[in-house]
């Protein structure tokens, strides 16, 4: 048997989509009598619990803060322990939407245009609204810079910005991004192979936390994208650059925005969930892979970073 020790809940803002995710892998791993799973929270016995089950891998199921930011694969590359998705480095750039969007602008994709406010700034209202106005112009999107799931993100017009922006004081440092309209599209990668795309029509004004994992939020999938067929290699080729540039491991999802006929990265999420609602599982289906054979397919890929 395959003794997996599945990490799951954690202390970021996405515990409890990590508690779903974990809870819809271990259901389709336990019904193969090969696998030994055991679920573990990243707490204070973490560490104790990884050497005494001696696990054959981790299955990373961990979002945001503390398990998708390269701490928690620090923790397992001490320990000499295979994991599941992206390395230290990769999983540490991805989150951190600055640094991923100076990588992506160096080779040449394009992506929405932004400022960096640090909250320990002294802030003159009027000269920075005039300031976002010249660079940016109004809406905008406001976001922390390492979260995930679209937690605390706003698109502000001139008169919500202020009251949104300090909103956000908590984080230190947020992302100021040009709002792009357009079309909502998500491609995923999977072992540095195009796996697929997916557009989505939110009832929201965007794809935010809620459309993400609420149901009664009736986002629209649509799956083919509606794109010719130029686009659609172009949108996951791109998706697939961003992959390799950051050098990421096992499943990615890159989400864009599609306007005038040119694709905008958003961002790159290397541990993307994995409920019911989620969208690598829909793309994959749609590609004859099952749930257990995906699964599988990240489990394969499990390894050590060095």
């Amino acid at each position: 048997m395959k003794k997996i020790l599945v990490l799951a809940g954690g202390y970021s803002n996405e515990r409890e989509i990590s508690l779903l995710t974990a809870k819809s892998v271990c259901n389709e791993l336990k019904k193969d009598k090969k696998y030994n799973i055991k679920i573990q929270e990243p707490n204070g016995e973490f560490v104790n619990v990884l050497r005494s089950y001696k696990p054959d891998l981790v299955l990373n199921l961990l979002h945001g803060r503390y398990g998708e930011d390269g701490y928690v694969q620090a923790i397992l590359e001490s320990e000499k322990i295979k994991y599941t998705h992206s390395g230290v480095l990769s999983s540490a750039l991805a989150i951190d939407k600055e640094l991923s969007k100076k990588i992506f602008v160096k080779n040449s994709i394009l992506t929405p245009n932004y400022l960096k406010f640090i909250f320990t700034k002294k802030l003159n209202k009027e000269k920075f609204i005039k300031k976002i106005e010249k660079k940016l112009r109004f809406p905008v999107v406001i976001k922390p810079i390492n979260e995930g799931s679209s937690v605390s993100v706003y698109i502000c017009d001139k008169l919500t910005f202020i009251n949104k922006l300090l909103s956000l004081k908590k984080y230190g440092e947020v992302l100021i991004e040009e709002y792009i309209p357009g079309r909502e599209i998500q491609v995923a990668i999977i072992d540095k192979t195009k796996l697929g795309a997916i557009e989505l029509i939110p009832k929201r004004r965007f794809y935010d936390y809620e459309a993400k994992y609420n149901s009664k939020a009736k986002t629209e999938h649509i799956i083919p994208v509606n794109i010719t067929k130029k686009n659609y290699n172009k949108v996951t080729s791109i998706a697939l650059k961003a992959h390799k540039l950051l050098k990421c491991r096992g499943v990615t999802r890159s989400d864009f925005r599609f306007y005038k006929n040119k694709f905008y990265l958003l961002e790159i999420n290397t541990q993307p969930g994995m409920t019911s609602l989620s969208l690598v599982p829909e793309i994959a289906r749609y590609k004859k892979i099952s749930f257990k054979q995906l699964i599988e397919r990240i489990i394969k890929d499990a390894s050590i970073n060095k």
